[in-house]
């Protein structure tokens, strides 16, 4: 398949970008070294964490994936081999989302220590805080990628109002440009990106990275009744798409699986990497022998009945 790129520039060299908010969180330190070394050999040179990540499990403070990436990029000493993307704004324990400068000045300093370099590949605003001026955010982008320390900049869980705001302030105050656009977008949940969202990423010529692009595990075909929760961390994420809609994308994905000799989640990657807009998906994998899928979906072109049937299924 044909190499994409994030806009103008090229921040991975494969379509599919690793998701390391499970570093730390469902796989230990040791678990996740071996699962980095495998991502490496294979090719996958982009993993997309945040400071936040995973503050929400227990005993957690946020920065674990970070501390882990850091530690392995050190230890390996690979750092020149991989692009990080990371992402700030989220609640640290500050008391809510911050994207004031300030702010954002001193939390680079954290996640650069955390990961041991000292510059980022891709910066992510994670939430906006509804308060603070685009401006004011994009100044101090401009300040650390004058610095060294941020490559690129990009945008995820924007308001499409202000998206539009932060680009136009790009355009008129030259201001650095998000290049990325991020958001939550697979075959049960596509209306936060399709329609203006989709089409302000690609007026003006934004990447576009999926998060939850298998929907939490629910879309590898794993979780189909209720007994299949039992003793799972994930539960939480998925329980809501267990329903006659889940269900039926499922239902229709399998023959589909069947067509192609792949995995479910190969089918639904698939179907990401042939949506417009899309440069490339976020997934994670617990074990080595999950990354199959990235390998399915990246070789796997589905045709356009089967991109219409998965259509017309998850369509609400």
């Amino acid at each position: 398949m044909e190499r994409k790129t994030f806009g103008k520039s090229e921040l991975s060299t494969a379509p599919i970008i690793f998701g390391g908010n499970i570093f730390g969180w469902t796989l230990d330190e040791k678990e996740s070294f071996k699962m980095l070394d495998e991502l490496l050999e294979m090719g996958y040179d982009t993993i997309d964490t945040a400071d936040v990540y995973s503050r929400w499990a227990e005993g957690n403070r946020g920065g674990e994936s970070e501390i882990i990436l850091g530690k392995w990029m050190k230890d390996r000493g690979v750092r020149e081999n991989v692009s990080i993307h990371t992402k700030v704004g989220s609640d640290m324990g500050q008391g809510g989302k911050d994207i004031s400068k300030p702010y954002i000045l001193k939390a680079i300093e954290d996640s650069l220590k955390r990961l041991r370099t000292d510059y980022i590949d891709l910066y992510y605003t994670h939430w906006d805080d509804d308060k603070t001026p685009v401006t004011e955010t994009l100044e101090a982008y401009q300040e650390l990628m004058e610095q060294g320390k941020v490559k690129h900049i990009g945008a995820s869980n924007l308001t499409s109002d202000r998206l539009k705001a932060s680009l136009k302030a790009s355009r008129t105050q030259g201001l650095p440009k998000y290049e990325v656009y991020q958001g939550q977008y697979n075959l049960l949940e596509r209306d936060s990106f399709e329609g203006e969202m989709q089409e302000i990423c690609m007026d003006n010529g934004l990447g576009v990275t999926t998060y939850f692009s298998l929907a939490s595990g629910f879309l590898t075909g794993k979780y189909r009744k209720e007994s299949d929760f039992i003793g799972k961390e994930r539960r939480v994420f998925v329980e809501n798409y267990l329903n006659g809609r889940g269900l039926a994308i499922l239902e229709a994905m399998d023959p589909i699986a069947d067509a192609h000799n792949i995995s479910l989640a190969g089918v639904a990657l698939a179907w990401i990497i042939q949506r417009p807009g899309v440069t490339a998906p976020i997934a994670s994998a617990t074990k080595p022998h999950h990354l199959k899928a990235f390998k399915e979906a990246i070789s796997t072109t589905l045709t356009e009945e089967e991109m219409s049937i998965l259509h017309k299924v998850s369509s609400k």
